[in-house]
This record gives C-alpha cells, structure tokens and sequence, in this order.
C-alpha cells in the first residue's frame, strides 16, 4: 500500500470557499475571515453570487467563474446543495475539498448512501475529500485556516512542530485550545469527520512527511482501514517522529464470543492496544496524559537513554515515585559506588540508592541540589532525572535557583530531560520549558510521561527480526500449509491443518466405532484422552464430550459409547464424525494461542495463560500478523505469569523457544486463510521442559461459512 501524498491538499497554493458570507457570524463568513487575518499567502477566491467582495477579496459568481486553478475547496453549504457543486468543482479542476457540510453517514442509511455516492464522484475525478460533517483543518505554519471553528476567535496558536489530528471535531477544537494553554505550537491540525475520503491514518502520513511536524497527536474513535493505519504509523516511526494517540470507544463483542476465548478477549479495544504497541504509537489513556506526552516531546525531545535518576528532598515521596516508577517498568538502577560517594561526601545522611534522598538540609544548603543533580547525570549517566522539591520550591529563591539549574544542566548535559515537581505557577512552568526543563506539581504525571519517554526510546532501540528464527537463533522459514476451507472443521480437522503448518499438536487417533477406539488407544499407548469429534460442537466438555486418563481397552469401548450418547443427548441436530483419541501428555505450562480477524484492522494474535488465569486475570498479550520471532518473545514476556515459563520454586524451564515458533506460525497460518478464518484456538496448548517442545492439545478452527477461495496465500514474517 502507497499512501497518497497530501501536500496540495494540506498546503494549498490557492482556495476557494463556496457558501461565503457577508454576514460575519455565517459559518461561510468564517474561513475567508481566518484566511485574511492570518495572512495566508496564496489565492482566495469567495462564491457567492450575490456578493462582489467579501473580506475585501473579489466574489465570484461559481467555482467555474474563477477561471484559474484551484487547489481547495471549502463547501460551506448544506448537503443538499453538495452534489452540485462537485459539478462544479468538478468542471473546475479543482484538487481538493473540504467539507463542512452535515448530514451525510451521521445521519443514518440515506445519509450513508448521500456519502457514498459523493465519495465516489469525486474519486473518480481524483479529487480528495475531507470530511463531510467536520470542523476543517488549519496548516498553522503556512497560515491555511480552512475552518469554521470558534475556537481560533477565542486566541490564535503560535506556530510550532506539533501536529493534532482528530476524527472528533469537539474534541480537536478542545485540544487546539489545550495546545494554547500550554503554549504548545502547531505545525498542523486537521479534523476528519466522517472520513469519506481523507483518514486520520493519511494525515499521520503527510505529518510523517512534513517538514515542520515533529510530534504527531492522533485522536481516534474508530478505523476502518487497519493496514493504511499500521503503514502511517510505520512511516512515522521511520522519521522519527513520536506519535500520541487516544483512542476511545469500545465495541460489544460479536457472536463469537461464546464460542472462544480469543475472540471473548481480543476484543477491539484490546486489537489497537496491539496496533499502536506493535508500530511504535504511545496510547495515552487521559486528555492530560495526551498533552503532557507531547509537551514532554515537544519541549526537551527524548533522553539519550533509558536510566531514570530520581532525586528527592521527601524520603516519602521518593517512595511514592519508585512504586510508581517500579510499576511503570521503568530503568531506575542503583547509583554507582562512586557517584554515591559524592552524593556522601556532600550529605552524609543522603539515602544514595535512587531514589536519591538529599533530605531536608538542602533548605539550609541550595547549593547541594545542583551538585547531586551533576552526580546523578554526570557519573551516574541518567538520561532522565525528576527532582522532586515539595513545597520548598515554591520559595522566590528556589524559583530563581530551578531556572538557572534547567539551564546550566541542559547546557552541561545536552539532551538529557530535567523534570521538577513542586508547587509551581504559570510563569515559572513557562521558564522552565523556555529551559528546554518541564514542571509538574504532581510527581506521578512526571512518571506516566517517562513511561513514555522509555516506550519511545526502547521502540527505536528494537531491532526488527529480519526473518523467523529457530530456537537456536539461525533463520527459518514457517512451513506453508493448506489454508483453511470454508464451513465446519472438527478437531481432527483442524490439527491436521495446524500440523501442516509446523503447529506442532498431540498424537490422535479419529474412531468412528468402538473397534477403532480400542485400536487407536492401543497404537497411542494407554493411557488416552477421549473427544467427542463434532465440528458443531465447541465446548465439548459442557456436554460430557471429554474423558481423560482412559486406561485399558475395555475403558476405551465404554467411553465411545457414552461419548456419543451425550452427544445425541446433549445436541441431536448436530453432526458427529466420531471420537478423538489422543495421547495422554503430563507435565509442562499451560497456554492459550489464539487468532481472529478483526474486519478492519486484520489478523490478531493471541498468547494467553493457561487454565483460570486467562479469564480471572486477564493475562494475555496480543500482536498484529505478521509476528517475527522477537515480536512472539515480547509477548512471552508481557504475561504476568511468565516466570512460570522460566522456572519456578524449582520447576524445569519450559521450552520457550517451541513456544515463540509456535506463535509465529499461527501467524502465518492466519494471514494464509485470508477472509476464510473467523478464529482459531489452540487450548490448552502445552509447553514442555526445556527441549522438548511444545503441544495443542485442543484445537478450535472457525471459518466463514460462504464460499471463498481456498488457494493460501503465503507471507513471511
């Protein structure tokens, strides 16, 4: 995928603004009024038939009228009168629209069909199209104002490196005026409404691209094109250009949640965490996180590395900001021996360890602030350090003290963030960040913005795996199977298919009689596991469809029997191919594995704890397909029971390198299957002690029920 570029879109060289006003409060009024005031540099070129001038620019009668070329069109009309103008912009030339216009896909199915049919029209002309049913955008470093909200009457934005993108028009005009507040520049802010055309994955793309963007702030409430979203993250990752986002809404999940955990657990909500995780975007889960993340971007830039010094005149509050820096997973090491040594030598009864507690002598002693502060970034090589000076800071001469300090550090130490926490007001927020330094009266926003700072530091740390690699390092390839074919699948079925996949899965045996269960028993060794084999039966169990430690042949023939009258019982309609006979398998850790298809952002990977955990604990991790081999070991060690795969109060380590593979040929399978898979589950799927690999022991593979093409399509992570 290509996406497209939106420079005449986003920096147009000359507009035209359809519906026009001379009435000043007329929505139509309002973007020739920004333009002008703001000193925009191109062509503006007022409709309104009725007018000859508007904001002392010459009106025309229609957008053919102008006879000149026209990079943007702002339709300032009710939605009746949108069709229309296309025409005209249309016959026009005209490269690009935005819409203001209501009543479109918000408005129900005939207004999805309105949306639909204009979409399509303009495409087809190659036009763009913002919107409908948003409030514009404003290319804040070129001075394009194409919008009508209030929010820039209320107090213009200085220019800046920030870019705000927002599918909520209400939620960009707040953040447009938070941005104010903090004195946070713009370089770009664009709302995208119904998103016709223009998404907010193509703007995060154009921003990647622009010059004068260095931060991208993204604000969603949907997607419905995941792989142009995962390509606009990827391409700002590759510039180097941090992306925020908020993304808000959680969806019910569909009919298959009561057929399996992936697709109880791996619900939406949990789907972007993985997308944004996995293409390096921060998710900040509030309004204030969103901004002090970006203000943290924007006013000092990322530490040159990972290590947090925390320095503290509170021996309670140093603790309060170690559990949380603990929590957050942040790299708070012990001070070398000689920098503790310094710290000592000025404060005796400084607490040295980090946090760094210089105590309540500093009142007596500024000076020692500065002189630890040296210890801790010079010899202790912190890349961050948060200062934490209670109420004391608050005093004109430790105000006086903080400024000079951010500005001898951050000249001493270039590069390195300095953040303070104390009662502070505006003003001395703002010296601070004049400081390349941040201000926060709370210590734990501190924290949750260098959780952010270390998640964006260690994404460009993190080397991709150029291919999948055996458990011994060398490279590999997953072995292509069959793709899964359209309708129902048994057990037996899907392990097949699994195991042509390289899934490793337990030895079986299909038996349609009490002969060929006594004999599969036989050839697996005694003792087996008894399924009844239906491919419309899910939860087999619930039924009495599961027997285990069957121990002899006569055991073997009673269960069949019983296994297939409760079946008849429990699901008489329901089609049975039999029962399973597997091999017995003892010992090792319990796993989920799973995989769905979620309609908009692809094929979702599943790794889960085995047994309770998954469901009581929510202990599960998730990526999008593809997963390389390192992707698949992030995973392994996002669990919280994962200390259970390493070896625990004595157990054998578990064979996690089977484990990764395995994960990474799940993958493959999915991607494979195309639009066939609904889901897929391996559970429970068992990991052995170290070097013998790993099992499914149970198989679960649901499929669409129409008719697809069934030819796999192979991709390599």
């Amino acid at each position: 995928m290509s996406l497209p570029d939106l420079d005449s879109f986003l920096s147009p060289r000359s507009i035209a603004i359809l519906g026009a006003s001379t009435h000043r409060g007329k929505i139509g009024a309002v973007p020739v009024r920004y333009l002008v005031e703001h000193g925009y540099d191109g062509e503006i070129y007022p409709i309104n038939a009725r007018a000859d001038e508007i904001e002392g620019r010459r009106a025309y009668a229609s957008l053919p009228a102008v006879g000149r070329p026209i990079d943007l069109a702002i339709f300032a009309i009710p939605a009746s009168g949108a069709m229309a103008a296309l025409d005209d912009a249309i016959a026009a030339k005209v490269r690009n629209i935005v819409m203001f216009s209501a009543g479109f896909a918000e408005m129900g199915k005939e207004g999805e069909q309105a949306q639909r049919e204009f979409a399509a029209k303009a495409r087809a002309a190659g036009i763009r199209v913002l919107g409908p049913n948003c409030l514009g955008f404003m290319n804040v470093a070129r001075s394009v104002y194409a919008t009508f909200s209030p929010v820039v009457a209320t107090g213009e934005n200085q220019a800046g490196h920030v870019g705000i993108v927002s599918q909520s028009g209400a939620f960009g005009a707040y953040a447009y005026a938070m941005a104010r507040e903090r004195g946070l520049g713009l370089s770009a802010w664009v709302t995208t409404g119904n998103e016709s055309d223009i998404g907010v994955a193509d703007c995060i793309a154009w921003m990647a691209r622009d010059p004068a963007t260095h931060v991208i702030m993204a604000y969603l409430e949907g997607c419905r094109d995941g792989a142009k979203l995962r390509e606009a993250l990827d391409l700002a990752r590759a510039a180097g250009k941090p992306v925020v986002a908020v993304k808000v809404g959680r969806t019910e999940l569909g009919a298959m949640t009561a057929a399996s955990h992936t697709a109880a657990l791996a619900g939406d909500d949990a789907v972007f965490d993985a997308l944004f995780r996995q293409h390096g975007a921060y998710r900040a889960r509030t309004i204030e996180e969103f901004f002090d993340i970006a203000h943290c971007l924007a006013v000092a830039g990322l530490p040159p590395n990972t290590q947090v010094g925390l320095l503290t005149v509170s021996g309670g509050v140093g603790v309060m900001m170690a559990d949380d820096a603990a929590e957050a997973g942040l790299d708070v090491r012990q001070l070398p021996a000689a920098a503790q040594a310094t710290i000592r030598k000025r404060v005796p009864l400084a607490a040295t360890h980090n946090p760094v507690d210089i105590t309540g002598q500093v009142t007596a002693e500024p000076e020692l602030l500065e002189a630890t502060a040296r210890a801790m970034l010079g010899e202790a090589g912190h890349g961050s350090l948060l200062i934490f000076l209670a109420a004391f800071g608050a005093t004109p001469a430790m105000q006086a003290l903080q400024q000079q300090l951010a500005r001898d550090l951050r000249r001493d130490f270039p590069g390195r963030l300095v953040i303070f926490s104390t009662l502070a007001d505006a003003a001395q927020r703002r010296a601070l960040e004049a400081a390349g330094c941040l201000g926060f009266t709370d210590p734990a926003r501190a924290i949750r913005v260098l959780a952010a700072m270390d998640f964006f530091l260690r994404q460009r740390l993190r080397e991709p795996a150029p291919a999948m690699e055996r458990g011994d390092g060398t490279a590999a390839n997953p072995a292509a199977g069959p793709a899964p074919r359209p309708g129902p699948c048994n057990e037996a079925d899907a392990m097949e298919m699994l195991g042509a996949w390289g899934i490793p899965t337990v030895a079986f045996q299909r038996a349609r009689d009490s002969e060929q269960a006594v004999a599969g028993a036989r050839t697996l060794g005694f003792p087996v596991a008894m399924k009844v084999l239906s491919a419309d039966i899910t939860h087999k169990s619930d039924i009495g469809g599961v027997v285990l430690n069957v121990r002899d042949a006569d055991e073997a023939a009673a269960v069949h029997a019983r296994i297939l009258a409760a079946a008849r019982d429990a699901a008489p309609a329901a089609r049975v191919d039999g029962v399973l006979v597997a091999r017995m398998v003892r010992g090792g850790v319990e796993c989920i594995l799973g995989a769905r298809r979620d309609p908009a952002l692809g094929v979702v990977i599943m790794l889960g704890a085995g047994g309770v955990n998954v469901e009581i604990m929510g202990d599960v991790s998730f990526r999008l397909a593809p997963v390389d081999i390192a992707q698949a070991r992030e995973m392994i060690d996002e669990l919280k029971t994962s200390r259970l795969l390493r070896g625990f109060r004595g157990a054998p380590p578990a064979d996690v390198d089977a484990l990764a593979q395995a994960i990474v040929r799940l993958s493959a399978f999915a991607l494979a299957a195309g639009d066939t898979l609904e889901s897929v589950e391996l559970n429970p799927f068992v990991v052995l002690p170290q070097g013998q690999g790993a099992q499914a022991l149970d198989a679960v593979l649901l499929t669409a029920p129409t008719d697809l093409p069934t030819s796999p399509t192979t991709r390599t992570p």
